[in-house]
């Protein structure tokens, strides 16, 4: 059941954004904080920090970036196929749920995740990671659906704002039953301590949250564009078709070709970043005990995500007073010097600071990024494939990066030479983004 609403009310509005509230706390939880913090015990209590892989030596942390690498080449792949037929069916929020319920219950088969099953345990991971942002096609390709242009911005930077506050109130609970478990009746074995036992439980918890607050989205969502036709094989590739449409139309808009190749060059970087930030903090800084490292690493998350809030609103704010454009430039400028410092980062208190800015620059850069896209789409009523189009793009960006970042920690051994090396990419995004701003 759903309620119909018109184009920019503003429940509508504000029930779009809630899905960032319920789909946030996999980004935190399982991407960036619990889970990095999970998996890292796991090899260090094991003992292990290089594991026989499909018949390959890989290091631990190397393993999670080909891991995702390969989940983000799925989702670029099938991103098309789903679009077309969302189109051509008309049931964008079908999709949105199938991607939704997969992603969950991943999340909540994690509770099960052991290196004795390490296969099975990895395929849970990819499936949550797969159906997190298979949703966010349809999901983002809702935004002009719902927002007149005038009100994408500060609708774009609000849902971020939400799902970071959301986020944070399910982290800050997990964070007390992993410091204090006697406090929630988790008991642990010599095997497994308590706090492994109230991380695995923390992700549970993800999976219900996610299920639970994603229904008020779909209570006012629309289905998708009045559409009665039934989707037949011969459809099947209609994405791909549409794709190439978009292409062409591409060729035909200059200014959006343009910020398209610079969204690809410094989103590779960003979302890199983004998955690796933790994984980073175990591995290179020296936190001196594991209870230590568990409380600072999720502490910087928490930070982040707090400086996020304040760092969306401030982007929009200053998108207002100097444009799009040129805000994105001023923000990869703050990218490319947040890595060169990292890879100094040795101590705690330099990784709360690398953090805060972090986050400073985290949500702008994403929710700006967005709303640029969607102001600059031609007049259409086929959104999820423009959308798709960006996803395709954003996702193999991501799939290079984590790659990159993948095998020059396989090579070096050492996390901190992949960091500096992504400074290239935000290099050349200010570049690009300056050509942008020219009107031939």
């Amino acid at each position: 059941m759903s309620v119909q609403l018109q184009k920019g009310d503003k429940k509508l509005l504000n029930a779009w954004a809630f899905y960032d509230w319920a789909n946030s706390v996999y980004s935190l939880v399982i991407a960036s904080a619990v889970f990095p913090i999970f998996y890292e015990q796991l090899f260090s209590r094991a003992k292990i920090e290089y594991i026989d892989f499909l018949g390959f030596t890989v290091k631990d942390t190397a393993l999670m970036s080909f891991i995702t690498a390969f989940a983000f080449l799925v989702v670029a792949f099938i991103s098309p196929l789903l679009s077309g037929i969302a189109d051509y069916s008309g049931n964008k929020k079908g999709f949105l749920k199938l991607f939704c319920y997969m992603g969950a219950l991943a999340c909540i088969g994690l509770y099960w995740f052991d290196l004795g099953n390490l296969y099975l345990s990895l395929s849970l991971y990819f499936f949550g990671l797969v159906g997190f942002w298979g949703s966010l096609v349809f999901y983002n390709s809702y935004l002009p659906d719902v927002a007149y242009p005038e009100q994408q911005d500060g609708i774009s930077a609000k849902g971020y704002s939400m799902g970071y506050i959301g986020s944070v109130i399910l982290l800050i609970l997990n964070l007390a039953m992993v410091m204090m478990p006697d406090t929630f009746k988790i008991t642990g074995t010599e095997e497994e301590p308590a706090a492994m036992k109230a991380m695995r439980i923390s992700f549970i918890t993800v999976g219900v949250w996610w299920i639970l607050f994603s229904q008020y989205t779909y209570y006012y969502l629309p289905k998708g564009n009045k559409n009665s036709n039934k989707v037949t094989s011969h459809v099947f590739f209609n994405g791909f078709k549409e794709l190439r449409k978009v292409w062409d139309q591409l060729k035909q808009t200059t200014q959006l070709k343009r910020y398209l190749g610079a969204f690809f060059v410094y989103s590779m970087a960003v979302q890199t970043v983004m998955l690796v930030a933790t994984y980073f903090g175990a591995k290179e800084i020296e936190w001196g005990s594991d209870d230590a490292k568990s409380m600072g690493l999720i502490g910087s998350i928490l930070l982040i995500q707090l400086v996020a809030v304040a760092g969306a609103i401030l982007t929009s704010k200053l998108s207002a007073k100097f444009g799009n454009i040129k805000t994105l430039i001023g923000i990869n400028a703050v990218w490319a010097v947040i890595c060169v410092a990292a890879f100094f980062v040795t101590l705690p208190m330099h990784f709360y600071i690398t953090a805060g800015f972090v986050g400073l620059v985290m949500g702008g850069i994403q929710s700006l990024s967005r709303s640029t896209y969607s102001k600059m789409l031609p007049e259409t009523q086929d959104t999820a494939s423009f959308f798709s189009f960006y996803d395709v793009t954003e996702k193999i960006g991501i799939v290079i990066g984590m790659i990159l970042y993948g095998a020059i920690d396989q090579i070096f051994g050492s996390m901190r030479y992949s960091v500096i090396f992504l400074t290239l990419f935000f290099v050349i995004g200010i570049i690009l983004l300056t050509r942008v701003l020219k009107k031939h």
